[in-house]
């Protein structure tokens, strides 16, 4: 479904991404983890559009390196960014609704199925975005970008300051739209959510992939562990 081959990424005259391979097919999860500063921001951003990119990104078949974002989601390549980027002034319903791409054809995501995933966010579900939780700011993040059907969905550290309950539930929800055949490529910090849910696992180091293998093979791999996760 997705397949990068050779990416490259500069900020001004900084070269951040170095000639990186990845692979998602249908319906998988798949983790990109590694030390921060090592380029799994940049690599998604890359992928959606907000860094140009040098280098191959096929989606479903198609060239879309070089192309705008929009056309990018319009696609079916979904985006939560690491701020979340909700709209603070609007409520939860809106925020939701704004993330439809086809009004008159839902997809396999409804506004009532993600209120009632999350009754934080149902209580809510008329009142403004900018006071929510950050724990339900990230929720609303992920689910609004599900109400537009992707087929696949990049969300980078979606755990990143929340508490140990909400860290739950979000692993609850990438278990959920895996199970309704969306495919995942999660940025994810947690090693422990990374390995439980994903089908195989990239690790990144100096803009480089240095290891690829199912959770299994790199729990058994000491030694990458030791010289490109561990602190």
């Amino acid at each position: 479904m997705l397949a990068v081959r050779g990416l490259h990424a500069y900020y001004g005259k900084s070269h951040i991404l170095q000639g990186v391979d990845l692979d998602v097919g249908a319906g998988e999860v798949v983790s990109l983890i590694g030390r921060n500063g090592v380029g799994r921001s940049t690599t998604v951003k890359a992928i959606i559009g907000e860094v140009a990119p040098v280098g191959s990104i096929r989606f479903k078949d198609r060239e879309i390196a070089g192309w705008p974002s929009y056309r990018i989601a319009r696609l079916g390549l979904g985006y939560v960014p690491e701020n979340r980027d909700i709209f603070p002034s609007l409520t939860v319903r809106q925020n939701l609704t704004l993330g439809l791409k086809r009004a008159k054809r839902p997809g396999r995501w409804r506004i009532a199925d993600m209120l009632a995933m999350f009754p934080n966010l149902g209580e809510r579900a008329d009142t403004t975005a900018g006071v929510l939780s950050g724990g339900e700011k990230q929720m609303l993040a992920i689910c609004r970008t599900l109400m537009g059907d992707p087929e696949l969905v990049m969300i980078d550290e979606p755990t990143e300051g929340l508490a140990p309950l909400i860290v739950v539930k979000v692993a609850e929800l990438l278990s959920e739209i895996a199970r309704r055949g969306v495919a995942i490529l999660l940025v994810e910090q947690k090693l422990k959510i990374a390995l439980e849910i994903s089908v195989r696992v990239y690790v990144m180091g100096h803009g480089a992939i240095v290891f690829e293998g199912t959770p299994g093979e790199l729990k058994s791999n000491e030694a990458v562990r030791r010289e490109w996760l561990e602190v």
